[in-house]
């Protein structure tokens, strides 16, 4: 059987030019599936881009319903050498007063001095079996340490009771080449931190660093007292074991860093910078969102009687998730909640734009109802923290738009990849059958060129026969 190496050889027909528009013409079965891919995963895009707005709206929006935005405070001293202050929630405004007539400090021990600090002072034991045991009076557990003999000089002594992680640090003074001291050093202030230090098993060792600190006896002395720190403020008598003291009155803590000879001022006054930057964070970010609401849902008409839409739409134009989101925060913003004269954001100076759907402040709005109303305000953002208080309410909205596994969102985006699943489907199955007809087509035309050709063949052999009949009858 004759072969065609080249499609129209042998019939001379453009049978490759004829082939290459039959492909063309069946692979334009696959341009509606690659264009509806190509829509979807634009979606998946855009979907990606209101994740992320909304996701920073989110956050601006669960700082406003946190209580600690709205009960800020600011606390300064008049004589900060004496003491600082911060304040929290609760902390009350006012003017306070304040005297420091003494600083909490912390024990510190010293042992006698030793020629060496690597030799060992303890006794040798049968088994190792001495203890050092160091107390402390806040109540904490002794700190008990099984000591080698190797351990018994000042560096092993040292060393173990650091390894130990206790309330008391120790450390090695070198006074002079051939002569060394132990220092224990409480960790924290106060007499409760007071330290009682003994080594049973090796009384020879206990002579050398025992001490007891309710008699003020033992082998090393004190070179440190542990003392509490203590205050008037406003005008009762308090005593701390530490020089932050935090629970003199709700919501103020103090810093003790000097002693007063006079009377010093503490003055704790409204901070409604921190609501003001986060409700301005609030509405920029929402402002943004609705940007990116514009943007995805844009919409160019065509010409009358087109067949196509505009190639510069929006991704999810149309589409009813990014509908569902934006409805229901503006709903929500709209909503009230609370009682008396502030029970919506525009109470306090938040409105929206009937022409742009963004919102604006009142500044000065804003700052009146921060200043005179701020427990209304924080009502009417924060209500129970559960299910009322228009913050809340957006807060707990924006956890269902963004829940990773159930949120609206999640579902949009899990439908479009089942569909492009679906699209992939259908594009493998219709490019099989155009690659199986394209071969069946480049079959047939092989065969029809053998044919043409055998037929040519068949007819210049005619042909030759016939002209040499003619030619043989003419002579």
């Amino acid at each position: 059987m004759a072969t065609i190496s080249s499609l129209g050889i042998g019939s001379g027909l453009d049978l490759n030019t004829l082939l290459a528009n039959l492909t063309t013409a069946e692979k334009a079965r696959l341009t509606p599936i690659s264009s509806a891919q190509s829509s979807y995963s634009a979606k998946l895009t855009a979907y990606g881009t209101m994740q992320s707005a909304l996701q920073t709206f989110a956050d601006a929006a669960t700082a406003l319903s946190s209580t600690n935005t709205y009960g800020a405070t600011t606390a300064t001293s008049n004589n900060t050498a004496a003491f600082n202050a911060t304040t929290s929630t609760g902390a009350a405004p006012g003017k306070y007063s304040l005297s420091v007539t003494s600083l909490a400090s912390s024990q510190s021990l010293i042992s006698t001095t030793q020629a060496s600090n690597t030799t060992a002072l303890g006794a040798t034991t049968t088994g190792n079996s001495r203890t050092l045991t160091i107390s402390q009076g806040d109540g904490s557990k002794p700190l008990s340490i099984n000591l080698t003999d190797s351990q018994t000089s000042l560096t092993g002594v040292r060393d173990a009771i650091n390894k130990a992680g206790g309330g008391v640090t120790a450390s090695i003074v070198k006074v002079t080449d051939s002569s060394y001291k132990l220092v224990l050093s409480a960790n924290n202030t106060g007499t409760n931190s007071e330290m009682t230090v003994s080594v049973t098993g090796d009384d020879q060792l206990n002579n050398i660093i025992g001490y007891n600190s309710s008699t003020g006896t033992g082998a090393m002395t004190e070179n440190a007292a542990a003392a509490n720190a203590k205050l008037t403020f406003n005008g009762i008598d308090l005593e701390r074991q530490s020089n932050t003291i935090s629970d003199a009155q709700d919501g103020i803590t103090l810093s003790l860093t000097g002693t007063t000879t006079t009377p010093a001022t503490l003055t704790v006054a409204k901070d409604t910078g921190t609501a003001t930057t986060a409700i301005q964070t609030f509405v920029d970010s929402y402002n943004a969102l609705q940007d990116t609401f514009t943007s995805l849902t844009k919409f160019t008409a065509t010409a009358t009687n087109s067949d196509t839409a505009d190639t510069t739409n929006g991704a999810l134009l149309g589409d009813s998730a990014l509908r569902t989101i934006q409805t229901r925060l503006k709903s929500a913003l709209g909503a009230a909640s609370g009682s008396g004269t502030i029970t919506s954001l525009s109470n306090i100076g938040i409105t929206t734009d009937p022409d742009t759907g963004k919102l604006e402040i009142d500044s000065a709005k804003l700052k009146t109802a921060l200043t005179d109303n701020t427990s209304s305000v924080q009502t009417m953002m924060v209500g129970d923290g559960k299910t009322t208080g228009v913050m809340t309410n957006i807060t707990n909205l924006n956890s269902g738009f963004l829940n990773a596994s159930t949120g609206t969102i999640a579902n949009a985006e899990t439908a479009v990849n089942a569909t492009l699943k679906t699209l992939t489907t259908q594009y493998n199955k219709v490019n099989d059958s155009i690659n199986t007809t394209i071969a069946r087509y480049k079959t047939q035309f092989t065969a029809l060129d053998v044919a043409i050709q055998k037929l040519n063949s068949t007819a210049d052999y005619l042909t030759k026969q016939f002209d040499a009949m003619t030619t043989s009858s003419s002579s």
